[in-house]
C-alpha cells in the first residue's frame, strides 16, 4: 500500500509540473497585442496583412511598417516578429506585416519582384494604412532585416510619410555581400583552400552568367552548377544582383537605426557601417547599436548555433531568442519620434 501511495505521489507531482511548465510556455507566447487579418489594397495585387496593435491608451498610434528580408515569408515570420511588435505596442505604436505574394496563399509570386517592385508594394501599404482608424499618419516608420535594406531606403525616397527607419542587418551592395558571405561561410566549416577555390569558381561562373544575361536553362545546359536554384530563383537574382544601396541611401533624411551583429556571416556589418557612417551624416540622423556576439537575425551565436537551445527558446521564452538589449533599443528608438 506505501509503494502504491509514493507511485501515485510521483505521478502527480510529475502531472503538476508538465501543467506549469505548459502554462509557462502558453504565458511566454501571449502578448499585449490586438492583432487583425487585413487584407491590403492600393498596389499592383492585395496583400494579405496582419495589423497589431496596442492593447491600451487612448487616441491614435503611430505605425510601424515590417519590410521582410529574403525567403518566403509570412506575415508573422512564423511567430519571430510578434517580440518585436509587442516592444513597438509598448512604444505606442501598431505593426503592420504582410504574407509576401504567393506565400500562405497570397496572389503572385514574390520572386517575380525586384527591389523597386518591394519597395511600391511597401508605399502600397503605407497608404492603405494611413485610411485606417486609430493610425496616426504623421508617425509611420520603417523595420526591414537583411534584403529589406535595399527596399526601404527607396520607400522612403518615394514617400514622405515615412518619418523613420530601422535596418537591421543590411547590406550596401549585392555582390559583395554574396561574396562575403560565400568566404565566411566556407571559413566558418573550415574548408580547405582547394574546397575555397573550387567554390569561388563556382560563384565567378554563376555571377558571368547573371551579369551577360543568361537564361537558367542556357546555363543549366552549359554545364553550369544549378545546385540550390530553380528557375524563378535564378530570375529573381538576375533581376536584383546589381542592388547597391547608396544612391538611396544618400536620399534618406529621416532618422535611422542602424542594428549589427558581429558574429553575422551574411552581411559584412563593418563596411556596413562604414558605408551609412559616411552617407548619413546629418548630425543626430543615424544611431549604431552593434551586438558583438549577434547572428545575422541578432540571435546570440550560441544560441543559434544550437537546435536545442534555440528550439527551446523559441518555445519557451522567444523574447530570450534576442541579443540582450535588441528589443528595448527598439522600442526606445520609435518612442522617441515624434516627442
Amino acid at each position: 500500500m506505501r509503494r502504491r501511495w509514493w507511485l501515485w505521489g510521483s505521478l502527480l507531482t510529475v502531472v503538476v509540473l508538465l501543467l506549469g511548465a505548459g502554462g509557462w510556455v502558453v504565458y511566454q507566447n501571449e502578448y499585449d497585442l490586438k492583432e487583425e487579418r487585413v487584407t491590403i489594397t492600393g498596389g499592383r495585387q492585395p496583400l494579405n496583412g496582419v495589423l497589431a496593435r496596442p492593447t491600451g491608451g487612448h487616441g491614435p498610434v503611430g505605425l510601424v511598417v515590417f519590410v521582410h528580408g529574403d525567403g518566403a515569408q509570412n506575415a508573422t515570420h512564423d511567430t519571430f516578429y510578434r517580440p518585436m511588435w509587442e516592444a513597438m505596442a509598448k512604444a505606442g505604436y501598431a505593426s503592420l506585416s504582410w504574407d509576401k505574394p504567393g506565400v500562405n496563399g497570397a496572389p503572385g509570386n514574390w520572386l517575380d519582384q525586384s527591389m523597386q517592385d518591394r519597395a511600391d508594394e511597401t508605399v502600397a501599404a503605407i497608404g492603405w494604412a494611413k485610411t485606417q482608424p486609430g493610425i496616426d499618419p504623421t508617425r509611420i516608420g520603417l523595420w526591414g532585416a537583411s534584403q529589406a535594406g535595399w527596399v526601404m531606403p527607396k520607400a522612403a525616397r518615394q514617400s514622405a510619410d515615412v518619418k523613420f527607419v530601422i535596418a537591421v542587418a543590411p547590406a550596401v551592395n549585392w555582390l559583395q555581400q554574396g561574396r562575403y558571405n560565400l568566404l565566411a561561410e566556407l571559413k566558418k566549416r573550415h574548408a580547405t583552400p582547394a574546397e575555397t577555390e573550387a567554390a569561388i569558381a563556382r560563384s565567378d561562373r554563376t555571377l558571368d552568367a547573371l551579369r551577360t544575361g543568361r537564361t537558367f536553362e542556357q546555363y543549366q545546359a552549359a554545364g553550369g552548377d544549378v545546385t540550390g536554384l530553380t528557375p524563378d530563383r535564378w530570375e529573381f537574382n538576375r533581376r536584383n544582383h546589381t542592388s547597391d544601396v547608396t544612391e538611396d541611401l544618400s536620399a534618406v533624411r529621416v532618422p535611422v537605426l542602424l542594428i549589427l551583429g558581429g558574429r553575422d556571416v551574411n552581411v559584412d556589418s563593418d563596411d556596413t557601417e562604414a558605408h551609412y557612417r559616411r552617407i548619413l551624416t546629418t548630425p543626430g540622423q543615424l544611431q549604431v547599436k552593434r551586438h558583438p556576439d549577434a547572428t545575422h537575425n541578432i540571435v546570440p551565436e550560441a544560441i543559434e548555433d544550437s537546435e536545442l537551445r534555440s528550439t527551446f527558446l523559441a518555445i519557451a521564452a522567444p523574447r530570450s531568442l534576442f541579443s540582450p538589449g535588441y528589443l528595448d533599443e527598439q522600442r526606445h528608438f520609435v518612442a522617441a519620434i515624434g516627442r
